[in-house]
């Protein structure tokens, strides 16, 4: 029988939806086979659900295609948190210890989780990231088995507008149910970015379609968050008003022009438009977007040279010659982010930059589920293996009636009473046996003892 886990995790963007499902087989290798993706159009707005049954649907849709391709059923699924409101709160906790007894991984656990009941008007707390921590006024990064009488620690907040939330709840009422809201730049931070960018200092740029998500670290440690209501469609827009056309045709044109960013770009017509007229549209959005990227540099406390790179990912990543604009415009070198390297990605038409956010939710799904659970059950159909039924010990599962991960025990169905043979045509059955003797043939024996009697005094 298979051991492999299977995780599933969904990607909510202002374009698109993207599903996909990853094996982890019993030595810790983790593939994934199987992506689905929906087009979606002013349904999410700046990554917050605005029409909650439209994606509702588009979110069906995507799971009825995966249980198709692997025949089976998704019974939970990690989904992405991200969107305009979603962005990063300094705060700091002052705790007092008892001396004599080590700090230990339970009590910063207790007191991290504290400082995220505290609440902020309009917002709510997502989740709670540790930045430093000093104990007895002295600065260090792992508080857990020293002693003192004093901790305290500085926390970054990610919070966001209540309605982001809740909208994702309203999506996955009622569908599959949801194992755990992972924060999509976090996550992709963990995953993508070298221990070494964190430590000498990066920026972490999403450029996504209605969003561009900027993290930036030090000294290993998350510094600042925010989103902008800014990305790729922006562009496209400026081509569609100032050129009176399409949206659809503005994105081709967007995506066929060579270099658009470059000063000298070809004189050529696309679907009926001069390329130097929408490269002027696009080096003017791209240039705004930037320079919001640049300002949030002294936003986060931080100068220019206490960052090493850049790392960039997303959508509007793949616009040519946007990756040496930002070097020229911020000073900082810029690379590429790609997928996690702890996955295994053999089909090429899905492995693509676009979808880096929710590899990287698959990948820290899969190294943080337990051992023996899974988010897929797989359809069985009488396999040896399968007809095998286990002693029943009173183990049903769990207690909210999913799958642990090792199969549900198989009931053994009713033995039906065997069918009496039919005779053959010619053949004539038996007479039936009487249960008991009648009166006559009492009589009969009677007097048949009476003669025996008889002959035997002659």
């Amino acid at each position: 029988m298979s051991k492999s886990q299977y995780i599933a995790a969904l990607e909510i963007g202002s374009s698109k939806i993207v599903g996909a499902i990853a094996e982890k087989n019993n030595a810790g290798y983790v593939q994934i086979n199987h992506l689905e993706v929906e087009k979606l159009i002013n349904s999410v707005r700046h990554g917050c659900v605005q029409n909650v049954e439209n994606t509702k649907g588009c979110i069906n849709s995507i799971i009825r295609k995966l249980e198709n391709r692997i025949d089976g059923t998704i019974d939970e699924v990690y989904v992405g948190f991200s969107g305009r409101s979603l962005h990063s709160e300094p705060t700091e906790v002052n705790h007092t210890l008892d001396a004599t007894v080590p700090i230990t991984d339970e009590v910063l656990d207790r007191i991290v989780a504290e400082a995220g009941r505290d609440p902020i008007k309009n917002y709510e707390t997502i989740k709670v990231v540790p930045r430093t921590y000093y104990v007895d006024k002295n600065e260090t990064k792992s508080p857990s088995g020293q002693f003192g009488s004093n901790i305290n620690i500085k926390l970054n907040l990610i919070v966001a507008k209540p309605n982001l939330k809740l909208n994702l709840d309203r999506v996955m009422s009622g569908s599959t149910r949801v194992r755990e809201y992972l924060v999509t730049p976090l996550v992709v931070a963990d995953e993508i970015l070298e221990s070494s960018e964190k430590s000498l200092g990066c920026m972490l740029v999403d450029l996504g379609a209605e969003t561009t998500t900027v993290s930036i670290y030090k000294d290993g440690s998350l510094v600042y968050l925010t989103t902008l209501p800014l990305g790729g469609r922006n562009i496209t827009r400026d081509i569609t008003v100032g050129l009176n056309i399409l949206e659809d045709t503005a994105e081709r044109v967007k995506k066929n022009i060579s270099n658009p960013l470059d000063k000298n770009v070809d004189h050529i017509s696309i679907e009926g438009v001069n390329s130097t007229d929408a490269a002027n549209y696009i080096a003017a959005r791209t240039g705004e977007i930037i320079a919001n990227i640049k300002q949030q540099i002294s936003y986060a406390g931080v100068k220019i040279v206490d960052l090493h790179n850049i790392v960039l990912i997303g959508g509007g990543a793949q616009l040519q010659g946007v990756a040496r604009r930002i070097e020229d415009e911020i000073k900082l070198k810029v690379r590429l982010g790609s997928y996690p390297k702890t996955l295994n990605i053999l089909d090429h038409n899905i492995n693509r930059a676009e979808y880096v956010q929710l590899f990287s939710l698959l990948s820290n799904a899969a190294h943080n589920l337990p051992i023996n659970q899974s988010c897929v059950r797989l359809n069985t159909y009488g396999n040896a293996e399968d007809d095998y039924v286990a002693p029943d010990y009173g183990y049903r599962g769990n207690d909210d009636g999913g799958d642990s991960g090792y199969g549900r025990f198989r009931e053994e169905e009713p033995t039906r009473p065997n069918k009496p043979a039919r005779p053959e045509p010619n053949e004539r059955p038996e007479p039936k046996r009487r249960k008991g003797l009648s009166w006559l043939d009492k009589a009969r024996q009677k007097m048949e003892k009476l003669m025996t009697e008889d002959d035997v005094d002659d």
